[in-house]
């Protein structure tokens, strides 16, 4: 053990959670980071409701580079991008021209804004928040474009982070406009009765909706930008921000010619196609399942630190519930499993609804809005689990 290098690419919750784990096995690991970015500890989750708190970047970080060196006893190589992966000679070609050699290597490498197709001289404008770097950008150009401390931003995609930014924007007294092409906001997560019910919270702060329809062309204009519709309708804004979702980030992985499908495919102890290389977090396929959440990171982290430690561990995924960070109406998702027989069985309430999904008498999924969320621990104590 004395001599065992473990090298993990990513300083997001994965990559430090992982190292944080290898430690409490082992102070005799050799443990190398890299990053591309400064190497803070920070949670990503905070980025989607840091506004109406009116927290700078830096109000976010829990640990500068510095401390998570000292904290972790590892080499931390901040600013740094890994070209290729050799695995025959298990080394890495940095972007500095470097070399780094490994005994493991976990890939932490998260997830990336998606892509979308649009035409028009300012698609180039439209920012998306996915680190610390780039909350550092919007918040700035809010604060640049605001009139009067208030900024009209369109959100392209109504999913759990596009709500979840609404609803910081809406309270932080921003106009926000959402498009969406779905029927109903969360429209992969939530049965649209449950997503009417959202829909109608965060209207009541002020935020407007395109529903059923996409974002075509976005043009330059002398205040902001205009957004045409796939109906015509024209839409002006200061600032416009994609959250149409993320995709596992798996260049390296598609480099080295590891296999990966919708994220890097791994086994039940986090092992990709080749035997000394490990993926972690949202650009993992753990059997299939690609979970960008952080219950399934921390378990993952446990597994994985066990196995490369000597002792090895299978990942196990009990029901894990997913909190949106929607405060005008609190809600709580577990979605039944993909291609699930059952239906959606709904209670409405005085602020909420309670929607189970069940085949017969077993409760598969369940979406919890507003007084429903008090039966969150009852209701997910009779879930299967999600990998067992």
């Amino acid at each position: 053990m004395d001599s065992l290098s473990i090298v993990i690419i990513g300083t997001g919750l994965a990559g430090y959670n992982l190292a944080k784990e290898i430690r409490k096995r082992s102070e005799d690991v050799r443990l190398t980071l890299i990053t591309r970015d400064d190497g803070a500890f920070y949670s990503k989750p905070m980025l989607s409701n840091a506004l109406a708190e009116q927290k700078q970047a830096s109000d976010l970080l829990m640990a500068d580079v510095d401390k998570m060196r000292a904290d972790l006893n590892a080499t931390i190589l901040t600013r740094t991008a890994v070209i290729t992966i050799d695995k025959e000679a298990r080394s890495l070609r940095l972007e500095n021209g470097g070399q780094l050699d490994y005994d493991k290597l976990v890939l932490a490498t998260g997830a990336r804004p998606a892509q979308f197709p649009v035409d028009g001289d300012g698609a180039d404008g439209v920012l998306a928040v996915n680190n610390l770097d780039d909350y550092a950008q919007f918040r700035a150009r809010l604060e640049d474009e605001s009139r009067e401390n208030k900024s009209r931003v369109a959100i392209i995609g109504a999913g759990l982070i596009g709500c979840e930014f609404a609803n910081d924007l809406a309270s932080a007294g921003h106009e926000v406009t959402m498009i969406e092409p779905g029927r109903v906001p969360m429209s992969s997560l939530l049965p649209v009765e449950a997503g009417q019910v959202l829909q109608t919270a965060l209207s009541s702060l002020g935020v407007r909706w395109y529903l059923e329809r996409t974002a075509r062309v976005i043009n330059k204009k002398k205040h902001g930008y205009e957004l045409v519709l796939s109906d015509r309708q024209s839409v002006h804004v200061e600032l416009v921000l994609s959250a149409i979702g993320l995709r596992a980030d798996t260049r390296l992985a598609e480099i080295a010619g590891i296999d990966y499908h919708r994220g890097v495919v791994v086994d039940r102890h986090l092992q990709s196609s080749d035997d000394s290389i490990y993926a972690l977090g949202d650009c993992a396929a753990v059997e299939g399942l690609v979970l960008p959440f952080v219950m399934p990171l921390m378990n993952g982290a446990r597994a994985l630190a066990a196995t490369l430690c000597g002792e090895p561990t299978v990942v196990n995924y009990p029901a894990m519930p997913v909190f949106v960070k929607t405060p005008v109406l609190t809600t709580v998702v577990s979605p039944p499993p993909r291609g699930a027989d059952g239906e959606w069985q709904f209670t409405s309430m005085d602020n909420g609804i309670k929607a189970l999904f069940k085949n017969g008498d077993q409760l598969l999924g369940f979406a919890l809005l507003g007084d429903a969320v008090s039966e969150r621990q009852t209701l997910t104590r009779e879930l299967p689990p999600v990998l067992q």
